[in-house]
C-alpha cells in the first residue's frame, strides 16, 4: 500500500487526534513546572550537567558508527511521515530508543552511550541525528506538548554560525558538548549550510508537570505510543535491522 493511502484511510481519526490533543495541551501548561517558551534554559534539568560530562564517551561510540554510514537509516526510512519535511539521504538516524521502546540491538552497539541515557529521568525518545552538508529541514512543529527536546551537540562544523536551528523566530547554535533545550511544537527549521556533517544525539523527554497534569500527560503519551504512526516506525526498525543482520 503506498504511503499516501495511509494517510487517506488515516485521515478521520488524525484530524480527531489533533483536536483533541490541541485542547489537552491547553490544560497540560497550566501545570507545567518550566518556562513555556521556545528554548529553555539547560540548567533547568539536573540531568544536563551529567549528560554534558560525558559526552565523549558518547562521542567515541558514534566515532564507531559513522566508520560504517551506509548502516545508519534515513530518518523517514524509519519514521514514515518524516517524508514531509525529508526525502532525501541527508538526515539519517540511528535510533536507541523510540517512544518508550529500546532498540535492544543499536543499544548494544552503542552500551556506554544507552547507559548515560538511562539515567536520564522520563527519557522517552532518544537517537543520533545525523545532518549532511547542505542539508536544510523545512519549518515544522513538534506533535505534542508533552514533550521537550534535547540537543547534545556531538559534531559541530564550522563555520558555526552557518549551522543553526531556529524556534519560534529565536535562533541558536550548538556546541560540542553542551546542550540546547527547547519546545518542539514552536515551529521550528534547521538549517546546515557548511561543507561539514553535524551531530546530535536527539532526546525527548517528559515535560516537567504539576499533578493532574502529569497524570494527564502519562495517559497522552501511552495512546500516542499505541499509535498507527509509532507502531509503523517501531515495524520499519525491526525491519530494518533484520536487513543489516543479513547483510
Amino acid at each position: 500500500m503506498e504511503v499516501t493511502e495511509e494517510k487517506k484511510k488515516r485521515r478521520p481519526s488524525v484530524a480527531l487526534g489533533l483536536w483533541l490533543i490541541k485542547r489537552i495541551e491547553r490544560v497540560l501548561i497550566r501545570y507545567s513546572l518550566v518556562a513555556d517558551t521556545p528554548f529553555l534554559d539547560p540548567s533547568a534539568f539536573s540531568w544536563v550537567r551529567t549528560l554534558e560530562a560525558d559526552w565523549e564517551l558518547i562521542r567515541a561510540e558514534l566515532d564507531r558508527l559513522l566508520e560504517a554510514p551506509e548502516r545508519i537509516p534515513n530518518f523517514q526510512d524509519i519514521s514514515r511521515d518524516q517524508y514531509n519535511i525529508s526525502r532525501d539521504d541527508k538526515w539519517k538516524s540511528w535510533f536507541l530508543y523510540g517512544y518508550g521502546y529500546k532498540m535492544e540491538n543499536n543499544c548494544r552497539a552503542c552500551p556506554e552511550t544507552t547507559r548515560i541515557l538511562e539515567s536520564i529521568p522520563d527519557m522517552y525518545t532518544a537517537f543520533f541525528s545525523v545532518l549532511a552538508p547542505g542539508k536544510h529541514i523545512p519549518l515544522h512543529r513538534g506533535p505534542y506538548r508533552g514533550l521537550l527536546r534535547c540537543h547534545l551537540a556531538l559534531v559541530v562544523p564550522e563555520p558555526r554560525e552557518d549551522c543553526w536551528i531556529e524556534v519560534g523566530g529565536e535562533t541558536s547554535t550548538w556546541e560540542e558538548g553542551r546542550c540546547i533545550v527547547f519546545d518542539d511544537t514552536y515551529r521550528h527549521r534547521v538549517e546546515n549550510n557548511t561543507g561539514g556533517r553535524r551531530v546530535v544525539m536527539f532526546i525527548d523527554i517528559k515535560r516537567p508537570l504539576k499533578f493532574p497534569g502529569s497524570l494527564l500527560n502519562r495517559v497522552v503519551l501511552f495512546l500516542i505510543r499505541l499509535s498507527p504512526y509509532i507502531q509503523d516506525a517501531r515495524r520499519n526498525q525491526v525491519a530494518w535491522e533484520k536487513r543489516l543482520d543479513c547483510t
